[in-house]
Formats: C-alpha cells, structure tokens, sequence
C-alpha cells in the first residue's frame, strides 16, 4: 500500500512540474517598431541605394480595430534621432484581447520642411496591417516595419487619375 501511495505522490509531482516547465507567461504588451526615412529624388540614384536620411521627431501611428470595425485604440510614437519608433500597445484594452491583425501603423507627419510629403514605400501612407511578429520570445511580441518613407515637394509625383472636375469641366 505504501509503495502504491509513494507511486501517486510522484506522478502528481511529475504532472505538476511539467505543467509549470510549459506554463509560459502571456504578453501583455505588443511592440511595433520600425524606421522613418527622407528619400530625396533631387540625391540621384545612391540616396535611393543607401536607404535615406533618418527623420527625427517623424510622427507615426498605430489604430486597432475590433471585430465590428471600431476603433478600440489608437497611439502614436515620435522617432527618435535615428528615425526609429517603438510603439507600445497594451494587449488588452477594456478586459479585452487585442488582435494584432486588426491593427494598422501608418505615417502621419514630418518636422522637416524639406521632406515631409508622405510615401507609400513599404505602405506609409495608406497603412501597415501587423500580420507577422518578427519575434515571439517568452513574454515578448514584437512587430517591426518598413522603413517607411517622406519625401520632398520637388520628388511628389503629380495626382494624374481622373477625377469628376477633370471631366468636361466649365472654363
């Protein structure tokens, strides 16, 4: 009867310790990070090869949606000097998980006169859906993007779709 009992004891000690060896801990938070770049047509072809100067103090930000398409958050960061941001979003806002895969990181604004027109390279402009972490390492998550980029007035291209007024317009 002892040996039976001892024999119990040890497999729930075995069962416990490895539900605890494959507990991992869940992320809180997402990070979402990536770099702000000024591409400079006016440069010739090596601003173009060499990825463009950091933009420092670029506004960029990130909008989550729920299943009904209502936005549950909305944030932004500032790059830094070397063009970089790093959003942190909360998992879980109002006691409810966020997906990662409703969420979208766009350009919003440069400081810099010179290069502060909004490209689509690497989606920019339109915005940026996370769909694949670039790490996922024990309570950590974490999306990197782009590099997005500006540009200067003289390299915007011109807006030439039709449009209504373009149409037999009065003159």
């Amino acid at each position: 009867m002892g040996g039976v009992v001892l024999a119990i004891i040890t497999a729930l000690l075995l069962v416990s310790c490895t539900n605890l060896a494959f507990a991992v801990k869940e992320p809180k938070v997402i990070h979402v990070g990536g770099k702000v770049l000024c591409q400079d047509c006016t440069q010739g072809w090596n601003e173009w090869v060499h990825g463009g100067k950091p933009i420092k103090g670029g506004k960029v930000s990130i909008t989550c949606m729920d299943d009904r398409s209502r936005v549950v958050y909305y944030g932004s960061d500032m790059t830094d000097e070397l063009g970089q941001f790093d959003i942190i979003v909360n998992k879980y806002i109002n006691g409810k998980e966020l997906k990662a895969k409703l969420c979208s990181v766009r350009l919003v604004s440069s400081p810099d006169h010179t290069c502060n027109i909004l490209t689509d390279f690497a989606g920019g402009r339109r915005g940026v859906k996370l769909s694949r972490p670039s790490l996922m390492y024990r309570d950590q998550i974490k999306y990197t993007l782009g590099p997005f980029y500006f540009t200067s007035p003289l390299c915007d291209e011109p807006d030439t779709s039709d449009s209504d007024d373009s149409k037999g317009g009065n003159y």
